[in-house]
């Protein structure tokens, strides 16, 4: 067995075989000159949003009037979501920072895993929270003994699996390839269509797979989420009063908002048509979904929601007390 080394590779060779060990991410080459002005607005991007989902949790654990299944299935929101931009922004920042665009191949399928797990785990949350809007608007009688604390934990826990379990077959199917190089992506970090490419086995089996998971993780939810909405709005439609639909609207309209942006964004990149030769909009064009919901959702929930409002105005005012008054 010899080990060769290039400027463009870093490649194992076995025999007459070779098998990729670490692979290049070209990151934002393209725009060197404005690496440290990137690294400072993803810098202060990562901040905003991790400060913004630990807050959320924070208020969802600690505040009581916040112990209801709806701020229930958000804190996971936004821990998960808090765990999505750890995955990718803190490498992302060291490449645009010190240049290095080196990854193991080992933590590249790692950071995919854990990056599609992730995203397909709040697909199945979003469509979680949208029955409990359902229920709490269309059941309402019935809303206290359907969505009982078992409920909820139930929920959470067969959406988080849901997004881990159903990666491990394509982990599996992914580690039986043969990666003899090249061993460049043109990526920011490591995506599933990506690393089949750098494949010299046949992944037409595999890509085919991809697209199965992604219909089923990501198309179902949706439609599940549109059919609760469908009696959502028409039951809302029903209330004879203005202000009474008004009020009603406004607890699922945060909702709606992060909804949008979720599937919106995931649209945009994977279901619009994409223009013959285009090799590297698709890492520009991630930033959406990579960038978008993280960022903005703490803010849909804090400025559009009058009772995360009131639960921050009262932390904020029991914190204060005890460092004023003795």
């Amino acid at each position: 067995m010899e080990t060769r080394r290039s400027d463009s590779q870093d490649i194992l060779m076995l025999g007459n075989e070779t098998k990729i060990t670490e692979i290049i991410l070209l990151g934002f080459q393209d725009l060197v000159d404005f690496h440290i002005l990137l690294f400072l607005v993803f810098l202060v991007i990562y901040i905003v949003a991790i400060t913004g989902n630990i807050l959320i949790l924070v208020l969802v654990i600690f505040e009581q009037r916040l112990h209801t299944p709806m701020y229930f299935f958000l804190g996971n929101i936004s821990f998960l979501e808090f765990c999505y931009t750890s995955n990718i922004f803190p490498r992302m920042l060291s490449d645009l920072l010190t240049g290095n665009k080196m990854i193991f191949f080992s933590s590249c399928l790692t950071q995919w895993y854990t990056c599609g797990s992730l995203i397909f785990s709040e697909s199945c949350l979003l469509c979680a929270m949208s029955y409990d809007r359902y229920l709490a608007i269309c059941k309402p009688l019935h809303y206290a003994t359907m969505m009982k604390t078992q409920t909820c934990v139930q929920l959470a826990a067969t959406s988080w699996l849901n997004g881990f379990i159903c990666f491990l077959p394509l982990l599996f199917l992914m580690l039986q390839l043969n990666y003899c190089g090249p061993n460049v992506i043109d990526h920011y970090f490591c995506d599933y269509f990506p690393i089949l490419e750098l494949s010299c086995s046949d992944t037409t089996v595999l890509k085919l797979l991809g697209y199965i998971v992604d219909a089923m993780f990501l198309v179902c939810p949706f439609l599940l989420i549109v059919i609760s909405y469908v009696y959502v709005i028409s039951a809302i439609f029903k209330i004879p009063s203005t202000t009474g639909r008004q009020k009603v609207f406004s607890t699922c309209s945060s909702h709606l908002t992060v909804i949008s942006i979720f599937y919106g964004s995931l649209i945009v990149v994977y279901m619009l048509p994409k223009t013959e030769g285009e090799t590297g909009t698709g890492k520009f064009s991630s930033l959406l979904y990579i960038v978008l919901p993280p960022l903005v959702n703490p803010f849909i929930y804090s400025l559009r929601n009058q009772e995360v409002r009131d639960a921050l105005r009262n932390i904020t005012g029991r914190i204060m007390h005890k460092k004023f008054i003795p």
